[in-house]
C-alpha cells in the first residue's frame, strides 16, 4: 500500500470521485501543509486534500494522476469551481521522493506543462478533517459540489 496525498479544491467531491478508482484502498478528508497541528483557529496555509490509500499493483501513481487530471482544471490558480481560496488550489503532496518525480514528469510530459498550477511538495504536515467533512457527499448528496456529477460517477 502507497499514500498520496490529492488537493483539487473542496475535498467533498475529491473524495467522492476517488474512492470509485480502481486500487484505492482507503481515502480521508484532510488537510496538507499547514503550520498547524489543530483544526482550531485562524487558517493557516493548508490546502484541502484527500488522503488516498492505493495499491501499485492494482493502479499505477501515473494513473492515480490522470484520474485526478479528470476532475480538476489545472490552469484555474486557488479555485476549483465556486470555491475561491487558496485552501482550494490544486496540488499533489507526498512523503515519498518517487511520487513527487512521477509527479513532475507527469505534468512535464504534457503539452500544456507551462499553463499548469498545480503544486508538487512534500507533504510535511497532514490533519485529519473533522468527521463531518469525512464522506460528506455520500452523506448529503445534495451539498454543492464542483465536479460534474457524470465525471464523479464515472467508475462506480
Amino acid at each position: 500500500m502507497e499514500i498520496v496525498y490529492f488537493a483539487g479544491g473542496c475535498l467533498w467531491g475529491v473524495q467522492a470521485f476517488i474512492k470509485t478508482l480502481p486500487g484505492v484502498k482507503f481515502t480521508e478528508a484532510g488537510r496538507a501543509n499547514g503550520t498547524s497541528h489543530t483544526l482550531e483557529g485562524d487558517y493557516d496555509g493548508y490546502a484541502e486534500c484527500v488522503k488516498t490509500g492505493f495499491d501499485p499493483t492494482v493502479v499505477t501513481f501515473r494513473e492515480l494522476m490522470g484520474y485526478f487530471f479528470e476532475i480538476i482544471d489545472p490552469y484555474s490558480l486557488n479555485k476549483q469551481g465556486q470555491d475561491v481560496g487558496v485552501k482550494y488550489r490544486t496540488g499533489v503532496y507526498s512523503e515519498k521522493p518517487e511520487h513527487l518525480k512521477e509527479a513532475k514528469a507527469f505534468l512535464s510530459e504534457r503539452n500544456d506543462y507551462n499553463l499548469i498550477v498545480v503544486e508538487v511538495l512534500p507533504l510535511i504536515n497532514y490533519m485529519r478533517s473533522a468527521e463531518e467533512h469525512q464522506d460528506r457527499l455520500a452523506r448529503c448528496p445534495d451539498d454543492y459540489c464542483h465536479i460534474p456529477e457524470q465525471i464523479l460517477n464515472r467508475y462506480k
